[in-house]
């Protein structure tokens, strides 16, 4: 940003906070341990809240300013979660998978319950479909949707459909990305069988055009593709490769038999390529989780690949999912970066994931609770934690969406 261009943001913030400083805050939240990483914030604040803004963020703001107070005293305050794996072009056509049919999920369901304000379907649309998913859900949604626009034309309908390379259109995808810019913030290839790297060389093609990250659920072949080939010559710095902690059949692991993680993983992951949990119902095994984070590999973005064969088993919530990470080596600060401000920026929106002055309200306020509990990967086995993260608040462009314990509400009779 130039000298010019750094002066007129610089009158403009002044003239926002000079518009707001004579008003009444819309919603004022007392004593909660911030975390915001851009902003290198981890400690009691206070934000207020206006016209959907974020005002104010300091030690002490009065509250006899506040139309609204929210006292999250012992609670943790951070930007509203980002999930950027999940599932949601949900419809009634039969036999499509995920794709405008039954195993996808409708967004405000199972967004702020979670603490997530911002969601990203991956793949259930790709371009000759994706007006309608933008129609059908995105636009119909309280909850922010954002797309990862799949190679294949069809989208993610499952069978021979995404095993259709004639289908994946680097050019016609690369296109209505370009139209779509606010909604489709990059590109998927998921599923795919044999051992062929054009729909990779096609996907990381429609992302060279558009300008866009691509994501890869690196699909099944035999004999095995090779995973280092993939992440350190055929996927860009800023490409994401999800499901990192998956042992399936068909696709090399990153921990090999004797709990070791393969050299060339952490050398993709600091040349910039990022690591997604992407759980599931059949990606995510503590056998391949613990090893790696002790050998250090940690994940750049924690999310859930949310869908109706994810949501009841071992995955259950993003906030289940962060907890897992929690007891098995990272810690809180860690965790609230991997589904805010680091999830943000490899979704270059880096006007999310912030509590920035003049940014988006959109916060989530939760509970750490400590105690006995249990966690279960997508191999039905089990590991004991004394953490659990817990959503009390939800807030999504300055409007509560979810108050689990009517925080923000007075008693019946004041």
């Amino acid at each position: 940003m130039n000298k010019k261009s750094n002066l007129k943001y610089s009158i403009i913030l002044l003239l926002f906070c000079l518009s707001i400083s004579s008003q009444d805050y819309d919603i004022l939240i007392q004593n909660g341990h911030v975390i915001d990483i851009k902003n290198k914030i981890d400690d009691v604040y206070d934000i207020a809240i206006s016209k959907n803004k974020v005002v104010a963020v300091s030690k002490k703001i009065d509250l006899k300013d506040a139309k609204r107070v929210i006292d999250a005293s012992g609670l943790i305050v951070v930007p509203g979660l980002i999930d950027i794996h999940s599932h949601n072009f949900h419809g009634t056509i039969p036999n499509r998978y995920l794709s405008n049919s039954f195993s996808a999920l409708p967004p405000d369901g199972f967004s702020f319950r979670s603490g997530i304000t911002t969601i990203v379907d991956v793949g259930g649309a790709g371009w000759r479909n994706f007006e309608v998913f933008k129609n059908q859900v995105i636009d119909r949604s309280q909850t922010r949707v954002l797309s990862f626009l799949n190679i294949v034309g069809f989208g993610m309908q499952g069978g021979a459909v995404e095993q259709n390379i004639d289908d994946m259109n680097s050019e016609m995808t690369a296109e209505i990305v370009k139209k779509y810019p606010d909604e489709i913030v990059g590109i998927k290839l998921a599923h795919f069988n044999g051992y062929n790297w054009l729909p990779v060389d096609r996907v990381v093609k429609a992302g060279e055009i558009s300008d866009v990250p691509v994501m890869i659920d690196f699909g099944g072949s035999k004999p095995l593709m090779p995973l280092d080939s993939l992440l350190l010559n055929k996927l860009r710095p800023g490409d994401i490769f999800t499901h990192t902690y998956a042992n399936v059949l068909g696709r090399m692991s990153i921990v090999d038999a004797n709990n070791k993680l393969f050299p060339f993983v952490k050398k993709a992951q600091e040349r910039g390529i990022i690591f997604d949990v992407g759980h599931g119902g059949g990606s995510f095994a503590f056998s391949q989780a613990i090893p790696a984070i002790i050998q250090g590999l940690k994940p750049n973005t924690i999310s859930t690949d949310l869908h109706t064969g994810s949501m009841n088993r071992g995955m259950k919530d993003l906030l289940n999912v962060m907890s897992k990470f929690l007891n098995i080596g990272l810690n809180l600060k860690e965790v609230v970066t991997a589904t805010t401000w680091d999830a943000a920026k490899v979704i270059k929106r880096n006007d999310l994931g912030n509590l920035s002055v003049g940014s988006v309200a959109d916060i989530a306020i939760l509970n750490l609770r400590k105690g006995q509990f249990g966690f279960v990967d997508t191999k039905d086995k089990k590991i004991k934690g004394d953490k659990k993260l817990e959503c009390e608040l939800t807030i999504k462009d300055g409007q509560i969406v979810y108050d689990l314990n009517g925080i923000s509400n007075k008693l019946w009779n004041e």
